[in-house]
């Protein structure tokens, strides 16, 4: 024990004469690699009439591939989960940025529906997978305290890539067509997610660091020793993680499905698609700051209060949703849906670090992670088949209503675990 102390003593102290902390580079790469991957995957929605209409595809065919892509991401993060847990990241995200890059090359090559299928719901489902969660668990173990934050700024390129990614594809696309915007965008993303994932580093032991906040800063603000952090197995019987599943269940739902067909909504209303894009451009900005927003929330009022507040924000902007009709009511929708988008994925990792703790961190957040992606792949779903059956999106967005309004009971009724009274 004596010898443990000597060697956290150690490290604190070779932390303390360091200028600039390790974890900050960790956090910005994390930042720009999922903004990348973000604004290439939500860009989708802009490519969608396109590819519906050169091929005749249905809106429920074409919504496939997208839903197949957040469900094999979701799946395959409960594995690299796992393997970041043990393996750290590095690895992982290299084949994310390998197989992203390579899944938009072939998207320009696309012809028939089995090939939308393969490259973009496969080749950039599995990319995902590889991805988000090992970057968002490793930076929960760089950092004990601002853990909240720090996810939050992370998380944040998602929103960013939700700004950029439908403006310059849009624009990509009206200068060049969708075949070559695919080709310009794989090539981006080999090269940069490649080069960029080399730079990651699992935890701060491999540096010979402590994680930013200390075991004395956790003991001060009371937080829960490493002896009562779950294991994943334990973390699985208890209704903690399976009401939070359930919960990002129903975000995931109707998020993603929203994600996808408010473009195509709002153009069948006779506005244009860069007004439509800008629309879902502004839901990616005002994520951004419900990201930023949540994560620095969390770290003072804890994870079940934010969610409580999240999901406010999300019943309300569906319910306006319902009635919108004009441009300036549906950019009040995303403002509002935007700022509850980036909330809840804000929310995920520091809710589990704060009910679990840190010991699985990566394959407890792997399993979250594949509800949301379990959610966003029937969401789209649902929501093409409903639009070719009635021809308009009235009575699914009646459903994400009710959806997000159950998610706000279950977080006003959550509990702590057994083990982690304090949660």
């Amino acid at each position: 024990m004596l010898i443990l102390d000597k060697q956290a003593l150690k490290l604190s102290m070779g932390r303390k004469k360091q200028r600039f902390f390790y974890g900050y580079i960790i956090a910005g790469i994390g930042f720009f690699l999922i903004l990348i991957g973000a604004a290439i995957v939500t860009s989708y929605s802009v490519f969608f009439k396109p590819l519906a209409i050169e091929f005749g595809w249905t809106r429920a065919m074409t919504s496939g591939a997208y839903a197949m892509c957040f469900f094999l991401g979701g799946l395959l993060g409960i594995l690299t989960g796992r393997l970041t847990d043990r393996f750290g990241p590095r690895l992982l995200v290299t084949a994310s940025g390998f197989l992203l890059g390579l899944g938009c090359l072939l998207m320009s090559q696309t012809n028939t529906i089995w090939q939308l299928y393969l490259f973009f719901g496969v080749m950039v489902g599995v990319s995902q997978g590889c991805r988000l969660v090992p970057i968002i668990s490793t930076v929960s173990r760089w950092f004990i305290s601002r853990k909240g934050l720090m996810t939050g700024i992370v998380t944040s390129g998602v929103g960013c890539g939700q700004v950029i990614g439908p403006i310059l594809a849009s624009q990509l696309i009206t200068n060049y067509g969708w075949r070559t915007s695919y080709i310009i965008m794989g090539l981006v993303a080999l090269v940069a997610i490649v080069i960029a994932a080399q730079f990651l580093r699992r935890d701060p032991s491999k540096m010979g660091l402590l994680p930013y906040g200390d075991r004395e800063l956790n003991q001060e603000k009371g937080l829960a020793p490493e002896d009562e952090d779950l294991s994943f197995r334990e973390a699985v019987n208890t209704k903690r993680l399976w009401t939070l599943s359930t919960i990002y269940f129903c975000f995931g739902f109707f998020a993603v499905a929203i994600s996808l067909h408010i473009v195509p909504h709002v153009t069948d209303l006779g506005i244009s698609i860069v007004s439509a894009a800008a629309i879902l451009s502004t839901i990616g900005g005002m994520s951004i700051a419900g990201r930023i927003g949540t994560g620095s929330v969390v770290d003072r009022i804890g994870g079940k209060q934010s969610l409580i507040i999240v999901f406010i924000l999300a019943t309300a902007a569906l319910f306006w949703l319902q009635f919108a009709k004009e441009l300036w009511m549906f950019y009040l929708f995303a403002i509002i849906f935007g700022l509850s988008w980036g909330g809840s994925v804000a929310s995920q990792a520091p809710i589990l670090a704060e009910s679990f703790g840190m010991r699985e961190h990566g394959a407890i957040l792997g399993l979250v992670i594949f509800s949301v992606s379990l959610g966003g792949t029937i969401g789209p779903l649902l929501a093409g088949h409903l639009f070719d059956v009635i021809g308009n999106y009235q009575l699914i967005f009646l459903v994400f209503t009710i959806l997000s309004l159950t998610s706000l009971i279950l977080a006003l009724l959550l509990k702590p675990t057994k083990k982690r009274r304090h949660c």
